[in-house]
């Protein structure tokens, strides 16, 4: 071969290969956000979610009802792990990289501090099921827990899975302290349809809370009283209302308002509950 050609061959097996080279070599990978490492929560509902997704390192701070287990499906997670004040000061000493609230961007905490660039997760409040698994992808991708959402999501469907409605289309009244009723559009409203209650609210026409007396709760007729568990025992005036001889007898279906305070996993918990208590009810009176 001739110096001339020779050279020509060199050069196109250097260039040709490095050409090759560069072609088999993978595209550099986009930058995956910074999972956050100092997390706050700002409301309760926030909590819950926070608590059962996030790892717990990197929950900062948490609201200073978050160990109640009164108010939380999640209060026993919670504990050891700092409360707030939902005082900007505190918020400010955590240098959070991750608030969340429902929302987070109306906290009057989070307007008062300084500089407004801490990145947020707004949560809407959750009145269905379906808002419920919305808050839960949403609050697993930000914790950088994705898989996670999903994996709950997957359990709840299956533990709703063929719950059966032996509410056959009876009424039932959410009666609470006072004699406050809540009504349609409404997480306990969506229950009440799980198991196959009609809402006596629906029925009396109310909005979404309102007030009924113990007079118009007698002449409703409801088949069955759904009340919050605290209120099993008297304790006070108006828990007192809830034990008066003229409702005694109206079948109670007994559920922790922990369990429905909130959009959260303990959707199951309520929703397995009531019909296990209506087929019990049904039982005894058989």
């Amino acid at each position: 071969m001739r110096q001339r050609d020779l050279f020509a061959a060199t050069a196109l097996a250097l260039f040709g290969g490095g050409g090759l080279l560069w072609a088999a070599s993978p595209a550099p990978r986009a930058t995956e956000p910074a999972v956050p490492q100092r997390i706050v929560s700002i409301n309760l509902c926030a909590d819950q979610l926070v608590l059962a997704l996030a790892d717990r390192r990197q929950i900062a701070g948490l609201t200073k009802n978050a160990t109640d287990i009164a108010m939380s499906g999640e209060a026993e997670k919670a504990r050891g792990i700092p409360l707030l004040s939902n005082s900007a000061e505190q918020i400010l000493a955590i240098e959070p990289d991750l608030i969340v609230g429902m929302p987070a961007s109306r906290s009057a905490a989070l307007a008062a501090l300084p500089k407004q660039d801490y990145p947020t997760l707004d949560l809407a409040t959750a009145d269905t099921l379906d808002d419920i698994y919305t808050s839960i992808r949403e609050t697993a991708a930000a914790v950088g827990h994705s898989e996670r959402g999903a994996a709950l999501i997957a359990r709840m469907q299956g533990e709703l899975e063929g719950l059966p409605k032996p509410g056959k289309g009876r009424i039932a009244a959410y009666y609470q302290r006072r004699g406050y009723m809540t009504g349609t559009g409404t997480l306990i409203d969506e229950l009440m349809t799980r198991v196959g209650l009609v809402n006596l609210a629906e029925k009396l026409g109310k909005p979404p809370l309102s007030q009924l007396s113990l007079e118009e709760m007698v002449a409703a007729e409801p088949d069955f009283l759904i009340v919050e568990s605290a209120t099993d025992v008297v304790t006070d005036q108006g828990s007192e209302m809830l034990h008066h001889p003229a409702i005694r007898d109206i079948p109670r279906i007994s559920i922790p308002q922990a369990w429905t305070v909130c959009g959260s996993p303990a959707y199951t918990q309520a929703a397995r509950s009531m019909a296990a208590q209506i087929a019990r009810i049904d039982g005894d009176r058989s």
